[in-house]
């Protein structure tokens, strides 16, 4: 069994290695596009704060612009891994946007959260790989709000309102503005993350949630 299992090793090492070096280069390109932007991202300072040399990263990515792409797709993985699965795993739909506007907050305690939202004002207007997959990332997340607040109408839960599209769109802004601006101020983040889409849903407060009945 050893010996069958030998010549495996070295292969599972390898791999390892290449995805602990890809991750640490994903992470710091995040950063890095969080705080200057795609235009003023420098791959050769990405490498350095991920530790490794710019060979390693011109290894496993071609160009800035297939780094951008594949931070797109971490971060967007990572963010419904960590946010979106709330959301799914709500009772209703009410929850599940308190859950997405909770969730969000929490996650903008990291320094990768500010990506998708700088990216896309940076591409706003242009026609550029790295605009569109933010593009297409952002039209799911409203058409997926906008299902949910119609979900919410039907059953009576959310009040009526401006059209769910609009409404999505709005608490896309709601929700990215107080991750960021709030960012790690916690518990003061995902508490008026909640506020702050409830009331834009004309829900009341959660204190108030049940009152209205009694």
């Amino acid at each position: 069994m050893t010996t069958a299992e030998t010549p495996e090793s070295p292969r599972r090492t390898q791999a390892d290695r290449r995805a602990r070096t890809r991750s640490a280069l994903l992470e710091a390109a995040a950063r890095g596009l969080s705080k200057y932007g795609y235009a003023n991202l420098v791959l050769e300072r990405v490498a350095n704060e991920a530790g490794y040399t710019r060979g390693a990263l011109y290894h496993l990515f071609a160009n800035k612009e297939d780094l951008a792409l594949a931070v797109v797709k971490w971060v967007e993985e990572t963010w419904n891994a960590e946010v979106r699965q709330l959301a799914d795993a709500a009772p209703d739909p009410v929850a599940a946007l308190i859950a997405l506007a909770r969730g969000h907050a929490v996650y903008c305690r990291r320094e990768v959260a500010r990506v998708m939202l700088t990216l896309r004002v940076e591409f706003t207007g242009q026609s550029h790989p790295v605009g569109r997959a933010i593009t297409d990332i952002g039209e799911e997340f409203i058409a997926y709000c906008a299902a949910l607040i119609s979900a919410g109408r039907s059953n009576g839960a959310i009040p009526a309102g401006p059209p769910p599209q609009e409404t999505a769109h709005a608490y896309l802004g709601v929700v990215e503005a107080v991750g960021i601006h709030l960012a790690g101020q916690a518990p003061y983040d995902t508490e008026l993350a909640e506020r702050a889409v409830r009331g834009l849903l004309g829900l009341p407060p959660a204190d108030q949630e049940g009152q209205a009945g009694g």
